[in-house]
């Protein structure tokens, strides 16, 4: 039986805490593929899980990193053989199941996609969850009938993973995007990935009126809150705006106007459920869409003895773009 190494989170009355361990094959959870895990990539969540400052963890003890990308070494699953790339993120990965800071992995294959050909292991964490949720925004919008002649697309948090993703991804499609950030020097970055208009993030923070100036034809939003209730006013009639973040607060206060006046859909978006038809469809448009180069302009990869201090920092808003961690 070999051993391997992992970030292990545990708890007891007393601490809460975690720790780079040996582990071998019979420590890991149930599941009918095998993984040499190849990298996995440091999201907020695992920081929340790592430094217990969010209810992230559902079961102890837990193995963290939601987002991974292995070669498989054991498959009695159908869709798999041994040699194969695949990737998975959400499904409880990391939360309720052992997950990516490790060197190994055994997870349902319901669970996984087989990597494209095109996209490289470092590539395909990088874009992770973050760059995955944006696809499926993007999808919902594209199922909507939105159309980049319709208009201007706007996202919130457009500075941050899912909203730096949403806003290259919308421009590849040729939407004109309009990108929201409270951060006025990351305006520079936000254009060279497409934004052909800057907002400042202080200008939808506050209550405004139930209708105000058609502004957008479509719009992804990372950030809920007052700032999705005035998105959802200034949609012009029949747009959509996609919805997948709570930073700003999980209250909506917004008017049914919007809606029963001007048409307005609101397309909630989540990406932790497996859906594997709809990840298969969003990896292989992420695989074609994504610059390569745009790619590896947000990665940082780190080596796994780095994973653990690095996970900490990102709660405290220190880490900017992706962090992909590289297995030994």
């Amino acid at each position: 039986m070999s051993s391997f190494k992992a970030v292990l989170i545990d708890k007891n009355s007393e601490r809460y805490g975690a720790a780079y361990v040996d582990l071998d094959d019979a420590s890991l959870m149930p599941g009918d593929v095998d993984l040499d895990v190849l990298y996995s990539a440091i999201n907020y969540k695992d920081g929340l899980a790592v430094t217990g400052k969010g209810p992230v963890v559902r079961r102890f003890p837990m193995i963290p990193g939601v987002d991974l990308v292995g070669r498989v070494t054991r498959s009695t699953h159908k869709g798999f053989a041994s040699g194969d790339i695949v990737v998975a993120t959400g499904c409880g990965v990391g939360e309720a199941h052992y997950g990516g800071f490790a060197q190994k992995a055994r997870l349902s294959g319901d669970w996984l996609v087989k990597l494209p050909d095109s996209l490289t292991p470092a590539r395909a964490m990088t874009v992770g969850t973050a760059g995955l949720t944006a696809m499926f925004c993007m999808l919902a919008l594209e199922r909507h009938g939105a159309r980049p002649q319709d208009g201007l697309a706007v996202v919130s948090g457009a500075s941050g993973g899912v909203g730096s993703f949403a806003v290259a991804l919308l421009a590849k499609a040729g939407w004109r995007v309009a990108a929201i950030t409270g951060h006025a020097a990351e305006a520079e970055y936000l254009r060279s990935i497409g934004a052909s208009e800057i907002f400042a993030r202080e200008d939808f923070s506050q209550a405004g009126k139930a209708l105000q100036s058609q502004r957008f034809a479509a719009g992804i939003d990372t950030v809920g809150g007052v700032t999705l209730a005035n998105l959802l006013s200034q949609t012009q009639f029949d747009g959509a705006i996609a919805a997948c973040g709570n930073v700003g607060g999980m209250d909506l206060p917004a008017s049914v106007a919007p809606f029963i006046l001007r048409g307005v859909s609101l397309i909630g978006v989540e990406s932790v459920r497996p859906r594997i038809a709809l990840r298969r469809e969003a990896w292989a448009r992420i695989a074609t869409d994504l610059d390569a180069a745009m790619i590896d302009a947000m990665c940082e990869i780190i080596p796994f003895d780095q994973a653990l201090e690095r996970a900490r920092t990102i709660v405290a808003g220190k880490i900017r773009g992706r962090v992909v961690i590289e297995m030994p």
